[in-house]
């Protein structure tokens, strides 16, 4: 199976372009930014492209088995007007070339991820994927992308869409920023603690994207999310246990908002969200507790 992915060079895929070679998938990787070592690979296929823009990495798209679409500007920044409108177009707009780009049934899925972010603040409410949407701005930055997404199933191409919760890898992502504080004891919760994190294990989140790809009963979008979301003061008092460090330093929900502006409002937003949809086509988790997650991605 040939992989297309865009945002080759980020984070999350890194993971999945290790693991899908172990299954003996081959990859063509599409990223702005130069290759990383590891990428020098027979079985990786590099294009370096700015896919928010037209262009000669199209081409790939149709020649593709699958596409996974992982391109977007860092979330994980201060808000300032641009900024949100760099982060909306950059997935917008790949979403769309990669659309325009496809042939009648080619390729077979597009995997265009979305997020939890979605559900904007749920409060105790459980969401699985028939929650309705929230009305924030991620929440509408993921209505606008998804619906793009799915403007390739004109074209009779399978369409999912993996809605991201926080992923648990210590070399990025949301835990690679939270550990220096609670190495040095200055963990703790957010605010009261009481808004509810959904999370999920890299191997997971990796494993769910390669099971959504072969099973071909799977479309529209799906919680890449483990079974147990947590409240937040569980969370810290989970990750300081682990650490073998305190958890006890709150971060006043103002101080989040000042240091963050509007991001650090919506780090508050309580999203119980469950993978109703991979648990119900059989998708087994590694790690399905947040301890045993937290050990192992720390181990690794």
């Amino acid at each position: 199976m040939n992989v297309l992915i865009t945002g080759a060079a980020g984070f999350v895929a890194r993971h999945m372009i290790r693991d899908f070679l172990q299954r003996g998938w081959t990859i063509t990787a599409v990223d702005r930014n130069e290759p990383p070592e590891s990428f020098k690979d027979d079985n990786i296929h590099y294009i370096r492209a700015d896919t928010s823009k037209p262009g000669s990495w199209q081409d790939a798209v149709a020649k593709a088995d699958a596409v996974v679409n992982l391109a977007g500007k860092n979330i994980f920044s201060r808000w300032t007007e641009k900024y949100k409108q760099l982060v909306y177009d950059s997935r917008i707009q790949t979403t769309t070339n990669l659309v325009e780009a496809m042939d009648e049934g080619r390729p077979g899925v597009l995997c265009s991820t979305s997020a939890v972010g979605y559900y904007g603040d749920k409060g105790d409410r459980l969401a699985d994927e028939t929650a309705p949407p929230g009305d924030d701005f991620l929440a509408r930055l993921s209505i606008d992308w998804e619906n793009t997404a799915l403007g390739a199933q004109q074209k009779g191409v399978r369409v999912v869409l993996p809605r991201f919760a926080l992923v648990m890898a210590k070399d990025g992502g949301a835990l690679a920023a939270m550990l220096p504080s609670f190495r040095f004891f200055a963990g703790g919760p957010m605010s009261d603690g009481t808004h509810w994190m959904p999370w999920i294990h890299m191997d997971d989140l990796v494993g769910a994207m390669a099971f959504v790809i072969e099973n071909s009963d799977i479309s529209g979008p799906v919680n890449f999310t483990a079974p147990n979301p947590v409240r937040n003061q569980a969370f810290a008092k989970t990750l300081g246990r682990v650490l073998g460090r305190p958890a006890v330093l709150r971060v006043p929900g103002f101080v989040l908002k000042m240091a963050m502006g509007e991001l650090g409002k919506l780090m508050l937003n309580s999203q119980r969200a469950v993978p109703a949809q991979l648990l119900e086509a059989g998708f087994e988790f590694q790690y399905p507790e947040l301890e045993g997650a937290l050990a192992a991605a720390l181990r690794t």
